[in-house]
């Protein structure tokens, strides 16, 4: 007797640490990347629960925590969840879960698919891997590839690629949609800071939409004013400008849209979204 309920026992045992194996090696790609997290994804209600963030902003979405709410944002969606709760809402419209969104290990674990086709994926599963397709950014009909960041240092510069949809739409929106006031180009604007002339501009970054073979869609520069005079003398003069380079069209642009795009670049490096082409810096 005592060694059939060892055997089950034992058998029962060897089931919970499969089990348990199963859902911590669970892999999830998002257009042929593996997503790291420090929390694993698991498997509830046979259904694939994932680490809110980290996902969602590898789908190009911004997240804010209120109260027990979670707001996601991309260009004009919005949606909410509610822990411990099967209701959402998009848009204002409510929708159901299957499974309600909750906090383990101080993270916030939602259904992997709802988060991913709610925002235009496509989720395929297959042994322990889940991969998410994200729709490629069109501009003008032509598909882009990739998104190139050129900077430069005081000796030396840096070219680098974006290869993640999400990545490259959500950037791309940040500079249409943050586009300030039309004005005159700058008299003085070049890649470097040391012009010294009242009201000169030094060019941040430059960005490049690719197409398949490499070529250059669209190109946004961002420049900003040099500090070379006294600043009562600077007031007429904007803090931030970004030249669209394509139609040589000059807007006023924020350090918030700048800075949100930065966290993006940033977030797509730790994942493994970004190839660097060249870094000549010393």
């Amino acid at each position: 007797m005592k060694k059939v309920i060892f055997v089950v026992f034992l058998a029962i045992s060897i089931f919970i640490s499969s089990s348990t194996t199963y859902a911590a090696e669970y892999q999830i790609k998002i257009d042929g990347v593996a997503i790291t997290s420090d929390v694993k994804p698991e498997i509830k209600n046979k259904r694939t629960m994932v680490p809110l963030r980290v996902i969602s902003e590898n789908l190009g979405a911004s997240v804010e925590w209120s109260n027990s709410k979670v707001i996601l944002t991309k260009s004009d969606m919005k949606v909410i969840l509610t822990l411990n709760s099967i209701t959402a809402e998009m848009n204002g419209e409510k929708l159901l879960l299957d499974v309600k969104p909750y906090m383990k290990n101080n993270r916030i674990f939602v259904p992997l698919r709802f988060i991913a086709e709610t925002f235009g994926c496509n989720v395929n599963y297959s042994n322990f891997a889940v991969t998410v397709d994200t729709e490629p950014l069109f501009i003008d009909g032509v598909q882009v590839k990739a998104l190139q960041q050129e900077y430069h240092m005081i000796m030396g510069g840096v070219v680098q690629q974006i290869n993640g949809n999400a990545y490259n739409e959500t950037i791309y929106n940040i500079f249409v949609e943050n586009k300030g006031k039309k004005v005159e180009a700058p008299a003085n604007y070049s890649w470097s800071n040391t012009i010294d002339t009242l009201g000169s501009y030094y060019k941040n970054e430059q960005y490049d939409f690719l197409d398949q073979k490499g070529n250059s869609l669209v190109r946004f520069d961002v420049y900003s004013l040099i500090h070379s005079f006294p600043s009562e003398l600077l007031t007429d003069y904007p803090e931030i400008l970004i030249h669209d380079a394509t139609n040589d069209e000059w807007y006023l642009f924020s350090d918030t849209a700048r800075q949100s795009i930065h966290k993006l670049i940033a977030t797509a490096a730790k994942n493994s979204f970004l190839t660097i082409i060249s870094n000549t810096v010393v």
